[in-house]
């Protein structure tokens, strides 16, 4: 069977190398999310990614995004859905920050650009992978942590605070939708994750063992053979 072209969405504070492990079966479109300089509305990332579709010719595809890239790809929803046939969700929600998450975003943008980035992993990395995660998980996490700019990393901050809810968005998706989530994600938990499969018309939720939030650097085969056996059964 033919598949639409798939696009994968980066988590933050990372980059599309984090879906290497995934190339192999799933051919993935990674597009770079980069909002520095720009205003602090993650609807900038998602007309650049329709910006990359309309590069390469593509009138349709089946979209996805892990954490921020989910957040990015539910903007893009709101920017033009006809574009979209198949929704992949991973490790993500639709609700927009509470004050106390928001506060915690803004803080972290500010000591980035006073600081550099060379303490968020340590900040981080337990809220982003699970308990005992595999040989390489942690070093490659930090290794791609470290490569971003701080000026992406604080922009990327101040863009999430910002997001709205997208209930209204998603509820009203005419698509098949794939929900994943690590069953040890701390930061969007497995019942977070299903009120999210709820909210969309036509889901099929996926809770994956031994992950975290970042569930295709984690477990990459599963993840893998998860999105592939979902687009296999709906067609898309």
């Amino acid at each position: 069977m033919d598949h639409l072209p798939l696009v994968l969405l980066h988590a933050f504070p990372l980059d599309p190398r984090m879906w290497d492990g995934v190339r192999e079966v799933l051919h993935p479109i990674t597009p770079e999310l980069r909002g520095r300089g720009r205003e602090a509305d993650l609807g900038v990332l998602a007309d650049d990614v329709l910006g990359e579709l309309d590069a390469r010719g593509l009138e349709r595809v089946v979209l996805g995004g892990c954490s921020m890239g989910g957040y990015v790809a539910m903007a893009l929803l709101r920017r033009d859905p006809s574009r979209v046939a198949g929704l992949v969700l991973a490790d993500t929600r639709f609700t927009a920050d509470g004050e106390e998450a928001r506060a915690n975003r803004l803080t972290m943008a500010r000591r980035v650009e006073e600081e550099g980035v060379e303490w968020v992993p340590d900040t981080v990395l337990g809220g982003l992978v699970g308990a005992a995660p595999a040989d390489g998980v942690v070093e490659r996490v930090r290794e791609l942590i470290l490569a971003r700019e701080p000026a992406e990393v604080a922009w990327a901050q101040r863009a999430m605070a910002a997001r709205p809810d997208s209930r209204d968005v998603l509820a009203g998706v005419d698509m098949p939708a794939l929900v994943l989530v690590g069953a040890q994600d701390t930061l969007t938990p497995p019942t977070a994750a299903r009120e999210l499969a709820d909210v969309l018309p036509a889901s099929t939720y996926v809770e994956l063992a031994d992950a975290g939030h970042l569930t295709p650097v984690e477990v990459p085969q599963a993840f893998a053979r998860a999105v592939d056996d979902w687009r296999r059964r709906v067609g898309v």
